[in-house]
């Protein structure tokens, strides 16, 4: 087995770090396994061992052309109809809620 003397410097949130931690104690696993484990597989797999992609970009209505915003329309109309539409004001509650949430947990 080689020697393990190479060292590796991050800089990461105080939390994340925190939790990351407390969940690697849990499972009984030092930190540097599983830096190691990750560098490892970045050489097995000869890519990030995770997905990196960026999410769908939702396009402006002014972007689409009359075939998306149509279908967009549509779907949005066929969901409706099959029950799968939920009043405004609940789901606006719901996204209160979880903005609220954020803010607690940003703070702490």
């Amino acid at each position: 087995m080689a020697t393990k003397t190479a060292n590796v410097l991050a800089r990461v949130e105080p939390e994340v770090k925190a939790e990351a931690e407390n969940i690697m104690n849990q499972l009984g696993v030092p930190v540097s396994v599983v830096i190691n484990m990750l560098y490892n597989q970045i050489i097995i797999k000869r890519k990030i061992p995770f997905d990196l992609s960026l999410p769908k970009q939702l396009l402006t209505r002014s972007e689409m052309t009359k075939a998306q915003f149509d279908e967009m329309m549509q779907t949005g109309l066929d969901q409706a109809k099959a029950g799968l539409s939920r009043p405004a004001d609940d789901v606006i509650a719901d996204l209160k809620k979880e903005v609220d949430e954020w803010e607690a947990n940003s703070t702490k």
